[in-house]
Order: C-alpha cells, then sequence, then structure tokens
C-alpha cells in the first residue's frame, strides 16, 4: 500500500486553509502531503526541493514572484511535466473556469464544496483522470465552449489577459513590467492590443471588463482572482 502513496504539496496563502487540507488528507493512507507553501515563489522553490505526484493549488496567491492563476501553472508545467495539478479555488465564474480547462485542468475543487473532494480529485489528477467538485460541474456543465466571449475579434491571448487582469487589480504598467519580467513598451502594447480587441477605448470600461469576465473578483470580497483567454 507504502509504494502507492501519492506525494502531494499543498499552495494556499490562506493559513486556515492549509491546516483543514492538512487535517483532511492526515487520514488518508494512499496520500502523503510533503509540504505547503503559502505563494508561487515558496511552491516553486519546494517543488525543486521536494519529490512530488500532486500540486493542491489555490488559483489566486497575490505576492509571488511568478504570478498566479494560469500563468503559474503555465510555468508548473514547462518546469516540471511529471507533476499532476488540483486546483482550489472560491471562483465559479464561467469564463475562467473555461479557461482552466482549456488549458488543459482537469481536476478543480470549489472551497466552497466539502473539503473531502480534495480526496478523489487528487487521485484522478495521479492518474490523469478528470475530477470537478459539485460546484464546478455545476458551472462547468453550463458553459457555451463555443461561444467566443465580449472580444469581438476572438478572446484575448493568454499575455493581454494577464496584462488585463494585473491593471484591474490595481498595478502601474511599471509593477506590471517588473512582475512579468516584460518591457515597459511590451506592457503598454499588450493592454492597447486588449482594449482594441474588447473595444474599449477608456480604462474605466477596461474595469468594468475585467470585473465582469472574472479577471478580478468583486472589492467587497478583498481578493484578486486571475483568469485569461
Amino acid at each position: 500500500m507504502d509504494s502507492f502513496r501519492i506525494r502531494v504539496v499543498l499552495a494556499d496563502d490562506h493559513p486556515g486553509m492549509i491546516a483543514g487540507v492538512r487535517h483532511e488528507l492526515s487520514s488518508v493512507s494512499t496520500i502523503e502531503l510533503v509540504g505547503t507553501a503559502g505563494d508561487s515563489t515558496a511552491l516553486m522553490a519546494l517543488l525543486a526541493e521536494v519529490p512530488c505526484d500532486v500540486v493542491v493549488s489555490d488559483y489566486a496567491m497575490p505576492g509571488g514572484e511568478v504570478g498566479d492563476g494560469v500563468a503559474l501553472f503555465g510555468l508548473m508545467r514547462r518546469r516540471f511535466p511529471d507533476v499532476k495539478l488540483v486546483v482550489l479555488t472560491m471562483l465559479d465564474n464561467p469564463a475562467v473556469l473555461h479557461t482552466l480547462v482549456t488549458q488543459g485542468v482537469q481536476c478543480i475543487v470549489s472551497k466552497s464544496d466539502a473539503i473531502t473532494h480534495l480526496v478523489p480529485a487528487i487521485h484522478a489528477a495521479r492518474t490523469q483522470g478528470r475530477y470537478f467538485s459539485p460546484s464546478i460541474e455545476r458551472v462547468v456543465s453550463g458553459v457555451d465552449w463555443n461561444r467566443r466571449s465580449r472580444n469581438p475579434d476572438g478572446v484575448l491571448s493568454q499575455r493581454e489577459a494577464e496584462v488585463v487582469r494585473l491593471f484591474a487589480s490595481g498595478l502601474t504598467v511599471n509593477e506590471i513590467a517588473e512582475r512579468l519580467h516584460r518591457s515597459k513598451k511590451t506592457i503598454s502594447t499588450q493592454k492597447a492590443k486588449a482594449m482594441e480587441k474588447l473595444g474599449v477605448e477608456r480604462d474605466v470600461d477596461l474595469f468594468r471588463y475585467a470585473m465582469e469576465n472574472g479577471l478580478v473578483a468583486p472589492a467587497s470580497s478583498g481578493g484578486v482572482d486571475p483568469a485569461v483567454e
């Protein structure tokens, strides 16, 4: 039985969530929690040091040097291609979930569902299967996968949407350039292209688009949840 133990790393910026997941997984004989991280920087460092089969990661973890959301998951896929992923999130926006699924994420658990759903999700991820917790399944099953979004020329590229998300979350162009390790000119160009695709001319309209399409969470939620494409 020990040979089947799935080594799991948990990444979440809320200590209470880490404690809850740790407690839940401690009684599962087939799962071993080998490490935890509070942001993307710590997660990437941990994966470089500790053998891991599955990462359970929050979607929005502000403060890390390598970003969060799809940008982080893409980096994980490139650097650690054998590590599987379970996304744990409060987000239930169809556009965001559509992006995750189209990016190849097949195991998603909502924090609004029972934490017990993590166990089958981890097992499914390890075997390259699919698992959506009930809240996620309800949203995903209602998504029109052929819908083109509000963008008349097609959905935003991953990089354009990431720039829009960070801009709408309150960062300046210079701060976005520093965070994403791109030039200020590149960030300005990507922001301008996104606005052109969306048919908006004012920053306030870009903010509104980001809010309505799930690129950032409402201000009252106290957090930011990203989405791309």
